[in-house]
């Protein structure tokens, strides 16, 4: 089984900025590609950053210019810089980790974490 813990939600003023770290463990042969997502009160699900190690990062229209995913590290974590902040976007932020279980395993399993919520205030 695997485990994907998120942190650094919190409370900050527009114009500001947050890190977010996501971690996965357990029983994980490969990080094929970690994600982070975010929801809104009312609002479908909608991507923010997607990378894959070694590979290329994608970002949410929204978000480019203001947003930096992080390579994923030795201890599989990956970070969200979010810089430049906007009450729009408020939202719970969770992270989608797939993960290969061994050398044939084309497709991965995806994981999620349970979310932290980030609010901006006006």
């Amino acid at each position: 089984q695997v485990q994907v813990e998120e942190s650094g939600g919190g409370l900050v003023q527009a114009g500001g900025s947050l890190r977010l770290s996501c971690t996965a463990s357990g029983n994980i042969f490969e990080i094929d590609s970690m994600a982070w997502y975010r929801q809104a009160p009312g609002n479908q699900r909608e991507l923010v950053a997607h990378i894959r190690p070694r590979g290329m990062k994608v970002y949410g229209d929204s978000v480019k210019g203001r947003f930096t995913i992080s390579e994923v590290d030795a201890k599989n974590t990956v970070y969200l810089q979010m810089n430049s902040l906007k009450p729009e976007d408020t939202a719970v932020y969770s992270c989608l980790v797939n993960v290969l279980d061994g050398p044939t395993d084309y497709s991965g399993t995806n994981y999620w974490g349970q979310g932290t919520l980030v609010t901006v205030s006006s």
